[in-house]
């Protein structure tokens, strides 16, 4: 059984989860209206898919061990964007929020000797270190490219090759 603080935690979770997912599907329907920003549009709309996954996986647990999962409210997320930088400037920044939120509920599992949660979310820990370096490759890279047409291009093509990667790497280390 999940105590109630647990729950909730988890359910804050839920809600952190499904607003990534929306953030990264308005990052896509904004990249999409752009100009030959293909690959990056296909990359935003697989976040999307991914952070949904997240939410369900935790949806799943809340429900199998005796608590409530709670289909959350979203607001609005940001739309428009100034810039590509910005766009994974916002991503990183969301990431670095997400890893946070989840290293607070492992504490808070190891608080209340929650061990079956505290092993859940070790999935969680991992993922979130890999969607971290992921979004640090990319902004890194973004900053190297700066404002050349022919570099953006390049960066547009070969983005679904470091989230490909990433996903090679998840398997070999685990």
């Amino acid at each position: 059984m999940l105590s109630k603080t647990m729950q909730e935690a988890l359910n804050k979770q839920v809600a952190m989860e499904a607003e990534s997912s929306q953030a990264y599907l308005a990052m896509a329907s904004w990249a999409e209206i752009q100009p030959g920003l293909d690959g990056i549009t296909d990359f935003f709309y697989k976040q999307s898919d991914e952070e949904r996954i997240h939410m369900l996986k935790l949806i799943r647990f809340i429900n199998e061990r005796g608590g409530f999962a709670v289909v959350p409210p979203l607001p609005q997320p940001n739309i428009t964007f100034q810039s590509l930088k910005r766009v994974f400037e916002e991503l990183l920044k969301h990431e670095l929020k997400v890893s946070e939120s989840i290293n607070d509920i492992v504490d808070l599992a190891l608080k209340e000797k929650d061990f079956s949660t505290h092993n859940f979310l070790q999935w969680y820990v991992s993922e979130q270190l890999e969607e971290e370096r992921l979004a640090r490759t990319l902004n890194d890279k973004l900053e190297l490219v700066g404002d050349d047409k022919g570099g953006i291009y390049l960066f547009d093509r070969d983005i679904m090759l470091f989230r490909t990667a990433a996903a090679k790497d998840k398997t070999t280390s685990n």
